[in-house]
């Protein structure tokens, strides 16, 4: 061959090598950038703080919620006068006192400037995620190597009081005045008592005390965490699965207290599920069968709620919520299905009579927190998918004034 061919042959080879080693090159940077920039699957999507608690296992996370102090040891977290941005301390509702209702959060030194309490004080309250390993700090469920943190904004999805809560001011909805409370409105007094007592008799469907179980996993699923429940006296979330008889489990809440009238957990009024409600196990034999009413000492496990002798105060954030299921108890039951005429009345100590109080007092409640985004929304849960029917004070708070006051 001659030498000037050879030349050529031997210059066409190394081009296309060296083509193929750019375009090999090319391919290696992207798959490289496309690894760098995509999210891990547990950055897809957050867990709550209770949900990282249990899961100790060192794997890797995306933790939310919120920012409500610094811990120092163990048992201590501290929420002014910070001592330096080493850690904070996050948990699933912004008013949570309890540290076992705490996740701990070693801050790398990289983060400390921008996510150190010292530095950043008014962090306290916010919500926020962080990504790292889930595994103990300060000898408590924790999480430590953190590689990411980020505000996701300060408000907590189970106060209704929250201005940014689309049913924290709206006082109800008319969407079912021209079907199901048609034949109501304009009512008051005894009549309009009478026939929502007859609306929301007809047509309902009647849950075992097995079957609550599951349904209160969906009427009071978080709204940030379709794996956990929300615990009404605490706000805390609670895992789903972690349902049972056990200190710090979550159990079945009998609003209006079940020896009231003592229908226990027979189907009817011990199994309607408008006013049964996951609650901490310690937290509900704390409340028993009190009556609702203001005052008393606050509860060591559940900062926010109070009791004394004849009485149990919810915190601000649910006393709506418990009024308006007392009056659904009390228009619901008259008598007529087997069961005891249940009544609410103004005065505490009703023991065993099939009474509950005091209305004066959840009147106030009533009005000072209207429904919100979460309420309703179980009320329609409980309306579409279990009981076929709705608590009217939810839907119109003002019915409650309307035959009562």
């Amino acid at each position: 061959m001659p030498p000037t061919m050879l030349s050529v042959m031997s210059l066409g080879k190394g081009r296309r090598a060296a083509a193929t080693s750019s375009a090999l090159l090319v391919l290696l940077l992207t798959l490289i950038g496309a690894a760098l920039v995509a999210p891990s699957p547990a950055q897809a999507a957050g867990i709550s703080v209770a949900a990282a608690r249990s899961g100790q296992d060192g794997s890797t996370a995306t933790v939310t919620g919120y920012v409500v102090g610094q811990p120092t040891a163990s048992d201590t977290v501290v929420t002014d006068d910070f001592p330096n941005d080493y850690a904070l301390a996050l948990s699933d509702s912004a008013s949570t006192t309890s540290t076992s209702q705490m996740l701990y959060v070693q801050i790398p030194g990289s983060f400390r400037a921008s996510w150190g309490l010292a530095s950043n004080p008014d962090l306290l309250g916010q919500r926020i995620e962080v990504t790292g390993a889930l595994t103990a700090y300060f000898s408590r469920p924790g999480l430590k190597s953190a590689t990411a943190f980020t505000d996701v904004g300060s408000t907590d999805p189970t106060d209704p009081t929250d201005p940014t809560d689309p049913g924290g001011a709206t006082g109800g909805t008319d969407a079912y005045d021209d079907t199901y409370w048609a034949d109501a409105l304009d009512l008051t007094g005894a009549a309009l008592e009478t026939e929502l007592h007859e609306i929301i008799s007809t047509g309902v469907t009647r849950l075992s005390y097995s079957q609550v179980w599951e349904a209160l996993k969906e009427t009071d699923e978080d709204p940030s965490d379709s794996s956990s429940v929300i615990a009404l006296y605490t706000g805390w979330s609670l895992p789903k699965s972690d349902n049972g008889g056990g200190v710090d489990q979550w159990n079945r809440e009998h609003v209006w207290a079940k020896s009231h009238g003592d229908f226990g957990t027979a189907t009817g009024p011990g199994t309607d599920i408008h006013h049964l409600r996951p609650t901490d196990v310690t937290v509900n034999s704390d409340r028993g069968n009190l009556d609702f009413d203001d005052g008393g000492t606050e509860n060591d496990e559940a900062p926010g709620n109070y009791a004394d002798g004849d009485s149990w105060e919810p915190r601000d954030a649910v006393k709506g919520d418990v009024a308006r299921m007392i009056f659904y108890m009390s228009v619901r039951y008259e008598g007529g299905d087997g069961f005891a005429d249940l009544e609410v009345n103004d005065r505490v100590s009703n023991g065993s009579a099939p009474n509950h109080g005091r209305l004066s007092t959840l009147l106030e409640w009533n009005a000072e927190d209207p429904p919100s985004a979460f309420e309703m929304h179980r009320n329609d849960v409980i309306y579409e998918e279990f009981q076929f029917n709705r608590n009217p004070f939810i839907d119109h708070p003002e019915w409650a004034d309307a035959i009562w006051n």
